[in-house]
């Protein structure tokens, strides 16, 4: 059974990975190759890259929390 605040902690450092904690496999992976991609893009897109990046890994947290919380219910 999943802990939402140590999926939140794992997501923060690694987006999506805290979703594939929480047994979402898919949507964690789609997560975390997003956030790779934009975090390259940074190198050569800049400013809109790293909006992209911000946006990824807050709905990151996000969907770790209620992936952990719905398994906890």
């Amino acid at each position: 059974m999943p802990n939402p605040m140590l999926a939140v902690v794992i997501s923060f450092f690694l987006p999506g990975i805290g979703s594939i904690y929480a047994g979402k496999t898919k949507m964690g992976a789609i997560i975390f190759f997003l956030a790779l991609v934009s975090w390259v893009a940074i190198y050569f897109i800049g400013t809109i890259a790293f909006i992209l990046f911000v946006v990824v890994w807050l709905y990151g947290l996000y969907d770790a929390y209620n992936a952990a919380k719905t398994m906890v219910q």
